[in-house]
């Protein structure tokens, strides 16, 4: 979609440059020092890099393109106008097949963390892959319970408890399956522009119709009114928010619930971080009606805030269930599902089995992220160069009236693109034109929420202060241009 979006965009070019031009010209007798000379700026440049990578002899990107079109699935989709053919990658950096660099800002949508091909991550899964690939969890073998401590000593409370599976998708199923079980009630409560997979429970937990096919979908599901900030009827007041969540109890449910479930940072949905305050309020409401507490750590968990490891920190509050992947392996197919041992107690009244849940190699790799993290001190680095980036976004925010907000923390940081700052239009189809510019300057950036309007800054724990000006130049460089 994104391709044909991309071709619809620049096929109609002379027709969306009038669009511009009159965007831009109203802008311009609001503030005639909102542009700047196209000379006034110079191309920025990214920062060295020392590694080369080794020539490229595969497919071409025409051949790729071909083989893809015949033999996978056309739901598959690309980026960019050219389709970016990556062959190889070094911490915060990837290259295409003619050697050419790039900043990765993206991370393989908030799942590289340590950075792209860390030694100490490939090393655990070459050297695990040589003794032993896979067994089964009918065995006993020290990969899986080392990292399964490892993982349970960075949680709060008494959530120590893991269930190992190979996606964010499979953890929240499982968490809404115990949820179920230990409650006894069925009712799931979670948030309109939310996102939690593509399953049956998952699906219908999502809440947004472009992620919802047309199918029958786990039932009991109530979507609450979303706490966004920006669009949001309430703004930042958590506590008017989380007061839909306790009439969607009294007014739509029994009066019990099984599950409230959770991003405290939607990461789909364009990187909305919940309103203040709101979680404390819907987990007190949640609590008294009987049901258990669901934290989505898919995508902002394992120190990507940098303020805290978890994002449910932010927000003060411990859940009954966290479920967790992308960035615990680092790119490896992993997820987690974490929980008290009261409440895992309830999987042993059937038999529950995962055969790759716990495979060595991943949970290998898993534990070799937990210490690339704590010996490289990247959540630290998160909170301080996520910080800087942040401010120099908001900069940019003040100079372009196309940009409608800044949000987010650490390096999960969101910046939405607006044709109108009152009426909050979205910017669907300059956002295209941004994103390829970018590419061709050499920075690699995200795309997400409901109308595709909004920069999903997603990048390795690795990035750095030189990198982040390189990215927030690179934006600066093409809106100046627009």
């Amino acid at each position: 979609m994104q391709g044909i979006i991309a071709r619809r965009v620049f096929s109609g070019r002379n027709s969306l440059q009038g669009t511009k031009r009159c965007f831009f010209s109203q802008l311009a007798q609001k503030d005639s020092n909102i542009f700047i000379h196209e000379n006034d700026i110079s191309v920025p440049k990214m920062p060295p890099f020392d590694y080369s990578p080794p020539p490229y002899n595969g497919p071409t990107v025409d051949e790729i393109l071909a083989k893809r079109k015949a033999y996978l699935s056309p739901s598959l989709l690309h980026f960019y106008k050219k389709p970016l053919n990556v062959v190889d990658g070094k911490r915060q950096y990837l290259f295409d097949d003619e050697g050419r660099r790039y900043l990765d800002a993206f991370g393989g949508i908030a799942t590289v963390g340590c950075g792209h091909c860390h030694p100490d991550v490939v090393d655990a899964i070459v050297n695990q892959t040589r003794r032993l690939q896979h067994s089964t969890v009918l065995y006993l073998n020290s990969a899986i319970t080392d990292f399964a401590e490892a993982l349970a000593s960075k949680l709060p409370g008494d959530l120590k408890v893991v269930f190992f599976t190979n996606s964010g998708t499979e953890a929240n199923e499982l968490a809404l399956l115990m949820a179920k079980l230990y409650t006894g009630s069925h009712d799931i409560i979670s948030l309109r522009n939310s996102y939690h997979g593509n399953a049956a429970g998952t699906m219908g937990a999502t809440g947004q119709s472009i992620w919802k096919f047309n199918v029958v979908q786990t039932g009991g599901v109530h979507h609450a009114m979303n706490p966004d900030p920006y669009r949001g009827v309430f703004g930042s007041d958590g506590e008017k928010y989380a007061k839909d969540v306790q009439d969607l109890i009294e007014f739509g449910t029994s009066g019990n619930v099984a599950a409230f479930v959770s991003e405290a940072i939607q990461g789909v949905g364009g990187i909305v971080e919940l309103a203040p305050g709101y979680l404390p309020a819907v987990y007190s409401s949640i609590k008294k009606a009987g049901g258990l507490c669901i934290a989505d750590e898919v995508q902002a968990g394992f120190a990507r805030t940098g303020s805290h490891f978890w994002s449910f920190e932010a927000q003060g509050v411990v859940p009954d269930i966290v479920t967790m992947a992308k960035g615990i392996g680092n790119g490896i197919p992993l997820g987690a599902v974490v929980t008290t041992p009261e409440i895992a107690k309830v999987l042993t009244r059937r038999s529950y089995f995962n055969t790759f849940g716990g495979n060595p190699v991943c949970t290998a790799a898993g534990l070799a992220v937990l210490r690339v993290i704590e010996k490289e001190k990247l959540q630290e680095n998160a909170h301080v160069v996520g910080s800087y980036l942040k401010d120099r976004l908001t900069v940019l925010k003040n100079k372009y009236e196309i940009i409608g907000d800044v949000r987010g923390r650490g390096f999960m940081q969101g910046v939405e693109l607006v044709t109108d700052r009152q009426e909050k239009t979205p910017a669907k189809a300059e956002i295209l034109h941004v994103m390829d510019r970018m590419k061709e300057l050499g920075v690699l950036i995200g795309k997400g929420g409901y109308h595709g309007n909004v920069f999903r800054i997603t990048p390795p724990l690795c990035f750095t202060k030189k990198d982040a000006d390189f990215l927030v130049d690179a934006m600066d460089y093409t809106l100046s241009k627009m």
